[in-house]
């Protein structure tokens, strides 16, 4: 059995390919799941190197360069493609079973519904894909499966194109205009009562809410998208960053393996985030709600429009996006209240892991397994580390350093050297 190799920050190198475009077109079908995955590839530079993708767990079907069937040899998690094009679309055709997908990593089915979760490295069990989040593509998605059985069927982006087709099947496509890597994909299919709502922008552009839920569950839903509008609204006025697509939706299911994952336009949410109501939800579950609520629209920015270079990043996203929800729910509600909160995390379970074995910088040097990053270090204390700047340069500097990070570096996948460089540069501090 191989044994788990440690990666290192200093080991970084950047991607040989790039990525601009990815269409997906995916049939839901049980065990038959049928996945076509068409990308424009590059190289970067000159170079005779292999491309090589990243793939666990799919059944290979076809891979064409150019319509062409192209040489290409498969090895454990990995696609090699020889080529000596510098520019191509590469179409790859796979089967998967997602019913038998116990990772909850990639595309997996419980309780009768389609779902995905491809942060940090999910994405590589749907197709073989470049699936590291220097890599953004803009997606178009397809999707197609029993109209009766899966009703609803979503993913990121605005909604171009949908119908019913032969055989009692329904198709729904989505285009994402902003690039994104592939950890923020993200498709959800099954039947779900669904609580609509709309925002209006600052610029005047409506924006459709949709919060889909387990049937039965709808009149627990209203906080959540009042939640949701709180943040839009708090964001434009704090932060002056305004959503950008046509729609919003969010999906609460019981059987989502996290608790909330920002996949762009289309958030998905463990029930326990979404649903209260008054019968059975005390005050901090309806506080939870609406700072997780808070928390993953706010990543539409940081973290979906601003991404992270590599996963030792994580803390620019994640550390940056858990300040600006602690500042959310003090605006809204009480500071004080909301920092003695945020300091017993920090007290009770940060210096906790902080003074054991597990003890680790806000940007680790070396990892095994990804998923592992996931800490309170790097959320909490990265957003200790956040606010600490803050308080440095006062809310007036600290704004026209977010405002440079954004000029600088939207539709990219950045460090948290170039954060701190926009803040310095910035603030002349």
């Amino acid at each position: 059995m191989t044994q788990p190799q440690a990666k290192y920050l200093k080991d970084y190198q950047a991607p040989r390919f790039q990525i601009s475009h990815l269409d997906l077109d995916i049939s839901l079908a049980g065990i038959q799941t049928v996945i076509v995955a068409t990308s424009k590839v590059t190289k970067v530079g000159t170079h005779s190197e292999p491309l090589i993708l990243d793939g666990e767990d799919i059944q290979l079907k076809s891979v064409k360069i150019n319509g062409v069937e192209a040489e290409f040899s498969e090895q454990v998690s990995q696609l090699t493609i020889e080529t000596d094009l510098q520019s191509f679309d590469l179409e790859i055709i796979s089967i998967l079973d997602p019913e038998a997908n116990t990772s909850l990593e990639g595309l997996y089915m419980s309780d009768g519904a389609y779902c995905t979760q491809c942060e940090a490295e999910g994405f590589r069990r749907i197709t073989y894909f470049l699936d590291r989040p220097d890599v953004l593509a803009i997606y178009t998605v397809r999707i197609q499966a029993n109209k009766a059985l899966f009703p609803f069927l979503l993913s990121n982006g605005n909604l171009v194109a949908s119908g019913d087709l032969e055989d009692g099947l329904h198709y729904v496509k989505w285009h994402d205009p902003f690039p994104k890597p592939a950890y923020l994909f993200a498709l959800v299919a099954g039947d779900f009562d669904l609580l609509e709502d709309e925002y209006i922008t600052r610029s005047d552009r409506p924006v459709k809410l949709q919060v889909f839920v387990d049937k039965g569950n709808l009149h627990k839903a209203h906080h959540a998208i009042a939640s949701l509008k709180k943040s839009m609204q708090w964001d434009e006025t704090r932060f002056n960053l305004e959503y950008d697509l046509d729609i919003y939706m969010i999906v609460a299911v019981d059987f989502f393996n996290m608790g909330a994952m920002e996949n762009k336009g289309l958030n998905v949410f463990n029930t326990k985030y979404v649903l209260a109501d008054k019968a059975s939800a005390t005050d901090d579950d309806y506080h939870g709600i609406e700072s997780v609520v808070g928390h993953e629209y706010f990543h539409n920015w940081t973290g979906n429009r601003v991404t992270c270079r590599d996963w030792f990043q994580l803390s620019l996203k994640e550390g940056l996006t858990v300040f600006r929800d602690q500042e959310f729910s003090s605006d809204i509600g009480s500071r004080a209240v909301n920092r003695i909160h945020a300091i017993k995390v920090m007290k009770n379970q940060q210096f906790a892991e902080d003074s054991g074995p597990m003890a680790h910088p806000i940007r680790p040097e070396s990892v095994i397994e990804m998923n592992n990053f996931y800490t309170v270090t790097v959320y909490n204390k990265g957003a200790e580390v956040i606010r600490m700047i803050h308080t440095l340069l006062g809310e007036g500097k600290f704004q026209a350093g977010m405002a440079l990070y954004f000029k600088r570096h939207d539709g990219q996948a950045v460090t948290c050297d170039d954060f701190v460089a926009a803040m310095e540069d910035a603030s002349k501090v």
